[in-house]
């Protein structure tokens, strides 16, 4: 589950994070530990039903998550 695996027809990865940030821009009301597991929550959900549509595999999710670790952590 790469940046390189997705179809380009459907937008890029920048825009897609741009608008997001635009979206998550507008709930500062909320404190960052509630957005941070409010965005776990939605992203858990998000990546079962890949799995569950058969859009990626359950080790393509482990990777994914392992790698957003690193990246979180500043690892790796």
């Amino acid at each position: 589950m790469s940046p390189d695996s997705v179809d380009p027809s459907n937008g890029s990865i920048e825009q897609c994070v741009d608008e997001i940030d635009e979206f998550i821009g507008q709930l500062d009301r909320y404190a960052l530990p509630v957005l941070a597991f409010a965005l776990r929550t939605h992203l858990g959900e998000l990546l079962r039903a890949m799995v569950d549509g058969h859009l990626c595999t359950r080790e393509h999710v482990r990777q994914f998550v392992v790698e957003l670790e690193q990246e979180a952590l500043g690892v790796g």
